[in-house]
């Protein structure tokens, strides 16, 4: 199954089937119309999910609605650092022994199709694109051979970063979280469907140019070994989204650096999940709110 949130005069969740929007709500009131809580409402949830999606009922054009991220404000929205090895060397890192991971606040999560801002705050403005999961029941201290069974499906992240701010402290919370920057979708792909998620081509393209070519089985650390790693040492939540990390191909590694500026397009495809799109604007005006 594809999971989505969509709205038109409401938000809620639904299925992506082709070019169609399966709206879950209209055709059985009784499941969760967020997506944390549909996730976390188990297997009868998803059974009654793969119900609807049988049926012929219930449909739209994909046109006519809105798509948000799949998970509208994550529980917990983390990345992973330097998880490609191709990546750190470009960066003129070490090949981190254990995950590093670091925190992308919840509020930056955003549409799979809509622009994201060039801060007022900073002109160093980079993509990365990567592979997301999404955790599907509340776990800890889940042993890598029995991740996937926590992992609820994948999607798409860009991982947006704000350079200066980003590098100019040990830790990259404040560059990594500018409101915006978190495009995700188009929608979360189950396991079932999705199949390995460790063979999957991540590609990155701006301005139609490409300039991100990878495939997930070069991950430093996979999907199931940042569960293990992850849940060591806090619970994990349903809806949490831990964005696995981007190989080389950034706009600061190129020489000289090619940030992005307004007008930009970036486009991310992976293999079995799809493809998200996102111009570049400048920050508005009315985003100062006091």
């Amino acid at each position: 199954m594809r999971l989505i949130t969509f709205s038109d005069d409401t938000q809620r969740i639904g299925l992506l089937d082709g070019d169609e929007v399966v709206d879950l709500q209209a055709a059985d009131p009784t499941l969760p119309t967020e997506m944390c809580a549909f996730l976390a409402a188990g297997e009868e949830a998803t059974q009654a999910a793969r119900r609807v999606l049988a049926g012929s009922g219930s449909r739209r054009p994909l046109p006519s609605v809105r798509l948000g991220p799949p998970v509208p404000r994550p529980p917990k929205f983390l990345g992973v650092g330097l998880n490609y090895r191709d990546h750190a060397e470009e960066a003129g890192m070490e090949i981190p022994k254990v995950p590093m991971i670091f925190n992308k606040q919840s509020t930056c999560a955003h549409p799979p199709f809509e622009p994201f801002h060039l801060p007022r705050a900073s002109h160093r403005l980079d993509y990365e694109g990567e592979l997301a999961f999404v955790i599907g029941k509340e776990c800890r201290h889940v042993p890598k051979e029995h991740a996937a069974e926590v992992i609820a499906g994948y999607t798409i992240c860009n991982d947006v970063s704000v350079r200066d701010w980003q590098l100019r402290v040990p830790t990259f919370t404040m560059g990594k979280s500018f409101d915006t920057h978190g495009p995700m979708g188009p929608a979360i792909v189950t396991a079932d469907e999705l199949g390995d998620p460790h063979t999957l081509d991540v590609r990155t393209w701006v301005n139609g140019e490409l300039r991100q070519s990878s495939n997930t089985k070069n991950l430093i650390f996979d999907c199931f070994s940042l569960v293990e790693h992850l849940s060591t040492a806090f619970t994990l939540e349903p809806g949490d989204v831990i964005s696995t990390g981007t190989p080389s191909g950034i706009a600061g590694a190129m020489k000289p650096p090619r940030w992005l500026v307004p007008g930009d397009v970036v486009k991310i495809a992976i293999d079995g999940i799809g493809e998200i799109e996102n111009g570049v604007v400048p920050e508005p005006k009315e985003t100062a709110r006091f």
